[in-house]
Parts: C-alpha cells; structure tokens; sequence
C-alpha cells in the first residue's frame, strides 16, 4: 500500500503547476556589419578585333578596327572611387585604345591608349552600382606590317 501511495503522490505532484514560477525575458545583441565592396567585371571573356582590307583607304598608311561588344559593370559601397585601366602588354606591335560609352554612374575620362601604366577610365564611382559600354580601337599602321598583340586589359577600383 505504501508503494501505491508513493506512485499517487508522484502523479498528483508532477500534474501540478510550481507555485510562484515566473517566466522573464532575455535578450542578445544582433550585429550587422558591412564589409567594404568593391566589385568589378567585364563582359565577353575575349574580345577578337581582325584589320583586314574591307574599309582600309588605298594610299591610307593608318588602318583602325572599332569593337563594342563588352561591357565593364561595378558596384562600389565605399567612399570615392575612380577606375583605371592597363595592359599586361610592354611591346605591342599595333596601338590599342578604349574608351567608355553611356556610363550609367560617374565620368567618363578621355579615351586611353593602353600601356602597361594603369591610366584613369571611369571618375567619381565610388557608392555605385554602374556600366559603360567598352568601346575599343585597334590601330595598325600599313606600313607596320602583319602581326598579332595579345592585351590583357585590367580594370582596377582604386581611391580618388
């Protein structure tokens, strides 16, 4: 009998609720912290510009090819940016140049002939989201004769 009460005891005890429990509240600190951002890209892994002989002037010892086909895309969120650009290119053969078109954010900066010297291209992006059409020129003199320049052509966001 003593077994049973003991069990019954048990059971009426656990069923009922702890006098004076209080349930509280707690709290924690959420941190959100934004890490400097400062993204560039361009379109078109390759961009394959050929001179040949349709629209080369007889007598014209200059000979240009224009492409526009890539585009270069930025999203900055930190204080004023500018872009700029180079070739890895030491000795080219032919002169190559670039230009930016319909900038969505900032300023253009003049067209630039590509040296292995990083040059301005785009001013005033910084805090942006942006693009502009690359506009490249290849010039070849006739008197040059035949040959092939490989360009890697580096944009970099830097501080203005």
């Amino acid at each position: 009998m003593a077994k049973y009460f003991l069990i019954f005891v048990v059971v009426v005890l656990g069923a009922v609720p702890a006098v004076g429990q209080t349930y509280g509240s707690d709290n924690h600190t959420v941190t959100v912290q934004v890490s400097t951002i400062t993204m560039v890209s361009v379109t078109l892994g390759a961009v394959p510009m050929t001179i040949t002989g349709a629209g080369v002037a007889a007598g014209q010892d200059q000979m240009t090819v224009t492409d526009q086909s890539s585009q270069l895309r930025w999203g900055i969120n930190s204080s004023l940016r500018k872009i700029t650009v180079a070739t890895n290119l030491a000795a080219p053969l032919f002169t190559l140049k670039v230009l930016a078109l319909s900038p969505t954010q900032g300023t253009a900066a003049s067209e630039v002939t590509l040296s292995t010297t990083a040059a301005d291209f785009m001013l005033n992006v910084g805090r942006s989201l942006g693009n502009c059409t690359l506009q490249y020129t290849g010039i070849a003199l006739a008197s040059q004769g035949t040959g092939t320049d490989s360009h890697t052509v580096t944009f970099t966001a830097v501080a203005q």
